[in-house]
C-alpha cells in the first residue's frame, strides 16, 4: 500500500494568529516483531520521523517510536506571521519519503 498523506491547514488565517494543523499519513507501521504465515518475521517499516516546515524554516518534528499505531495522526499548532507554504515530511525506515504541501494566505 502506498503512503497517503492527508492534512488539513486552514486557507486563511490573521498575523500573528495560531493555527491548528492536523496530519494523517496511511501507513501500515510494521513493528518487526510480527511474523508471516512461514514462521519468518516480517521486517520492521515504520515511519520513524515527522517534520514540518513553513518557508523552509522548521516549525515542528518528532521522533516516531514503532508503538504508534497505523496510519499516524499529529495535531499541533503553528503561528503565523505571513503567507507561505508548509512542507510536511515523514520519513519511513527504508529511506523512503513522503511529502505533501499546503499554502495559507496571511492578511
Amino acid at each position: 500500500m502506498a503512503a497517503k498523506p492527508r492534512v488539513k491547514v486552514p486557507k486563511k488565517a490573521s498575523a500573528g494568529y495560531i493555527i491548528t494543523i492536523k496530519t494523517l499519513v496511511t501507513h501500515k507501521m510494521e513493528s518487526g516483531q510480527r511474523k508471516d504465515k512461514e514462521g519468518n518475521v516480517i521486517p520492521r517499516k515504520i515511519i520513524n520521523k515527522f517534520t514540518c516546515e513553513f518557508n523552509g524554516n522548521v516549525v515542528f518534528t518528532c521522533d516516531i517510536d514503532p508503538a504508534v499505531s497505523a496510519n499516524p495522526y499529529l495535531e499541533f499548532s503553528a503561528k503565523v506571521m505571513e503567507s507561505g507554504t508548509f512542507k510536511f515530511i515523514w520519513l519511513d525506515d527504508d529511506g523512503t519519503t513522503i511529502e505533501t504541501t499546503k499554502d495559507i494566505e496571511v492578511s
